[in-house]
């Protein structure tokens, strides 16, 4: 009878691998860690660590959005983003950082004549700037005194 639960468990597993990735939250105490399956979505992991990060209290508070967040992997030596559609496994990485998505911000003048004009800001706002690794760097720098 043993033998057949063990059969049977192998034949499941065999299909699936499983991988216990890192996920640094910027702005928070330590790494989420959790096993994830190889094959699941870049934003099914966005959803699961936000869940986590909630359960735990931790601070800040973030939200629940996934569609708010990047998954970077920092080993890849690329700056963009994984796409949300993409298999967590298929880079090979287990460390990610997961960062808020800037705030476009579409400012209205008024002109004078009672007409509005939308247009951006020629001022930049604090903390907008650049890439979640200039952000990141800078925080290093702040904490490391």
């Amino acid at each position: 009878m043993m033998l057949s639960k063990q059969k049977k468990n192998q034949n499941v597993n065999h299909n699936q691998r499983r991988l216990l990735i890192s996920i640094n939250v910027l702005g928070s105490a330590g790494p989420i860690r959790f096993v994830v399956n190889e094959e699941e979505l870049v934003e099914a992991v966005i959803g699961t660590t936000l869940k986590s990060y909630a359960r735990e209290g931790r601070l800040p508070l973030l939200g629940s959005d996934n569609s708010a967040f990047f998954l970077y992997c920092p080993h890849l030596g690329s700056d963009a983003a994984l796409s949300p559609w993409d298999k967590i496994g298929v880079h090979g990485a287990r460390n990610f950082v997961l960062c808020k998505k800037p705030h476009a911000t579409n400012e209205t003048a008024d002109d004078g004549s009672g007409n509005s004009t939308s247009g951006t800001s020629s001022i930049p706002r604090r903390g907008s700037s650049g890439s979640w690794k200039s952000w990141f760097n800078l925080n290093l720098k702040i904490s490391s005194h």
